[in-house]
């Protein structure tokens, strides 16, 4: 693998503008982690998820920077530092000299964020070359279980198996940071955008393990009927303009949007299949 390898894979991606470019470069870099990970054995112990998961393996329409992953059972003593030659091994067989640093654990409150917890490892991936790209990858060592996973192919660099969450899973998280997540009292929108896309495609959602995700994070016990009371009272405040101005960076149609209303995603609750 050369740097040959690394501009075929970004040739995959039409590129009218050095955004489009930007964009390309963060995901090419993405699955070279994933690779680097893969040659490691992390997938033997860890599955990944979240909106990048969406976007690698299920076709999501919106780019996406952060990379996040959760161990298979609970672990506080897990470091991600035995996996860093890997990683930086495989981007360097693509010519792309980069560097890993450990930030420090942030005390992450439950209600502000779905996915990370005061035990969730945090590292920055930079480029040597291009200093404005970095990726940031978690790692919950403590994870809300009941969840399932499964083996997804990808076949650049070359052909490997990655171990995510399976998508009613993933469905489960994503409505869990809708309703949860604090956003410096913004509204983010790529949680609205993905919610859409989970309706749209009839992803049924795992229930008992949004309960579980509820009850550690939040300490609170919902039924299903209440959680759609949350759910609808989220959708029917929200601001919409800020919704859309933050996911308008990542997706190539903005035209798409031209429908978000509160009453929209209202109708989109009403909507959710339950697994």
């Amino acid at each position: 693998m050369n740097k040959d390898m690394f501009e075929q894979m970004l040739s995959r991606y039409p590129m009218n503008s050095s955004d489009d470019r930007r964009n390309a470069t963060y995901e090419v870099m993405q699955q070279v982690v994933l690779c680097g990970l893969y040659r490691g054995g992390f997938f033997n112990q860890a599955a990944f998820y979240g909106g990048t998961c969406l976007r690698i393996f299920h076709g999501l329409e919106r780019y996406s920077e952060d990379m996040d992953f959760t161990l298979l059972h609970k672990d506080e003593t897990f470091s991600l530092e035995r996996y860093f030659p890997s990683i930086v091994e495989e981007c360097r067989l693509l010519g792309r000299e980069v560097t890993i640093t450990k930030k420090d654990k942030c005390n992450f409150g439950k209600v502000e964020s779905a996915f990370l917890k005061d035990n969730t490892d945090v590292y920055n991936l930079s480029f040597a070359t291009e200093k404005s790209l970095k990726i940031k990858i978690e790692v919950d060592t403590m994870p809300p279980l009941q969840f399932a996973t499964e083996e997804r192919l990808l076949l650049q660099p070359f052909s490997f198996m990655t171990r995510c969450v399976t998508l009613p899973n993933l469905f489960a998280g994503k409505m869990h940071a809708l309703v949860f997540r604090g956003w410096q009292n913004r509204v983010k929108g790529r949680d609205w955008y993905d919610f859409e896309w989970y309706v749209r495609n009839g992803i049924p959602l795992n229930f008992a393990h949004l309960q579980v995700r509820i009850k550690e994070f939040n300490g609170l016990d919902v039924d299903k009927e209440q959680f759609l009371e949350m759910l609808k009272a989220r959708l029917a405040s929200a601001n919409i303009q800020q919704a859309k101005a933050d996911v308008l960076p990542f997706i190539k149609k903005p035209r798409e949007l031209d429908i978000w209303s509160n009453v929209y995603f209202l109708q989109l609750a009403g909507m959710i299949r339950f697994e």
